[in-house]
């Protein structure tokens, strides 16, 4: 699987368990703040044990990067370069 995909895939789980529980509880009538916390230690929690080898694929992932070992998305450098034009240094 490429690796821009397996962000994607991990980014949308990570959303959707959080999103599942939050949804529950605003229908269950709970205050959306304790709901968001709620969900939030859900969502962290869940992650953590269903997400491992997602996770490990990202890190390997970002390590390649690191090391130089895979090029950064494309779109990542034209976009360094758009930003750097429009905040030059002194």
């Amino acid at each position: 699987m490429k690796s821009g995909r397996v962000w994607l895939v991990y980014s949308l789980m990570r959303v959707a368990l959080f999103a599942v529980p939050f949804a529950l509880l605003m229908i269950a009538g709970v205050e959306w703040i304790w709901a968001a916390v709620v969900s939030a230690v859900i969502s962290a929690c869940a992650s953590y044990i269903f997400l491992g080898r997602q996770r490990q694929v990202m890190a390997e992932d970002l390590s390649a990067i690191q090391r130089g070992r895979k090029r950064p998305v494309d779109d990542d450098t034209a976009e360094d370069a758009t930003i750097d034009r429009q905040n030059p240094t002194d």
